[in-house]
């Protein structure tokens, strides 16, 4: 039986919809992610050097573009741009972004580090956070070293407005130490490790638990429209760990190849870099809200603010599963 004409109308449109839908999901899908890499997170050096991404998204046409971060801030600038998907950041710098209205989502954990302490020469009369009251110390705003700082100055009975802060990027700020600009830095592998074994530069204050985790975050909107994405992007991180985990010679050598540093310099990094974690659980929760709550005590943030609100908006759990 032939279809009525108004039938054949409806069966043309009804295809044409179809072809219309399918084609504004084709054209949603992203044509490239843009991820970061950086020295600070060792499992982004070795996703980008062995091409593991590239090879688990060339099936869908779909390209990665890599974006050196040289510390949170700029991870969190590039993030809230959309010059970045993806983006490595300490997990406080994460809340502080948050809570400062970049629209972002913590995925993942890539580190547990200590990558930062407070540091100066090695014949400085520096001796204890007290000592620095008056003194210029080089920092990098908005990065876990900042945070670092803060807290270390707050244990001591001094604030911000005790010192003198030099607002230097992290190559800028060892610099600076080491010419006699600076009194003190606040630190960051593996910068800091250079410091150590090249100009026998000391960490006179150090606090493992006071540094929070190196996390993976996504843009809220791109999690929100692409979830398998983010998903294939967390199972090609996990390959990238296993690999670090599996591999630590090489990890070490593809390290000295990316920040031409000498090897011991990259070794003592490694040797504070723990990379047995992976999905954000109660612990890594644990550890971003102290940091909030001691920043907001010190005044860094208002004092209106609802740290553990900020902290359920930033963190997604949804990816944990890929991310394990």
């Amino acid at each position: 039986m032939l279809p009525s004409r108004r039938n054949l109308f409806s069966l043309l449109a009804a295809g044409l919809i179809s072809f219309g839908m399918a084609d504004a999901a084709r054209a949603q899908a992203p044509r490239e992610i843009r991820i970061d890499y950086a020295t600070y997170n060792p499992v982004s050096l070795v996703l980008k050097e062995r091409g593991i991404l590239e090879r688990a998204l060339a099936g869908d046409g779909i390209g990665v573009r890599w974006v050196q971060s040289l510390g949170s801030n700029k991870a969190l600038e590039f993030l809230n741009a959309g010059s970045l998907d993806f983006g490595s950041t300490a997990g406080a710098a994460a809340l502080i972004g948050r809570i400062n209205g970049n629209p972002i989502k913590s995925v993942y954990v890539y580190s547990r580090p200590e990558w930062t302490a407070l540091v100066t020469r090695k014949d400085s009369p520096v001796a204890s956070v007290a000592d620095l009251k008056g003194k210029r110390i080089a920092v990098t705003r908005g990065t876990d070293p900042h945070i670092f700082l803060v807290r270390s100055l707050r244990e001591a009975g001094l604030t911000e407005r005790d010192v003198r802060l030099v607002l230097l990027q992290h190559p800028d700020g060892r610099t600076a130490l080491e010419r006699g600009d600076v009194d003190a830095w606040a630190g960051l592998d593996p910068l800091m490790a250079a410091a150590e074994i090249e100009s026998g530069a000391r960490l006179f204050h150090r606090n493992a638990a006071a540094n929070t985790w190196g996390i993976l975050n996504v843009r809220e909107a791109f999690a929100r429209e692409n979830p398998a994405l983010v998903n294939r992007v967390l199972a090609a991180y996990e390959e990238a760990r296993a690999w670090a985990l599996a591999n630590p010679a090489e990890l070490k050598a593809l390290l000295v190849g990316f920040t031409k540093l000498p090897e011991p310099v990259v070794a003592r990094q490694l040797e504070r870099t723990e990379l047995t974690h992976s999905a954000i659980g109660p612990a890594q929760i644990d550890t971003i809200l102290q940091a909030g709550l001691a920043l907001q005590e010190a005044g860094v943030l208002p004092a209106g603010t609802d740290v553990h609100a900020a902290l359920d908006a930033l963190v997604d759990r949804r990816f944990a599963t890929a991310a394990r």
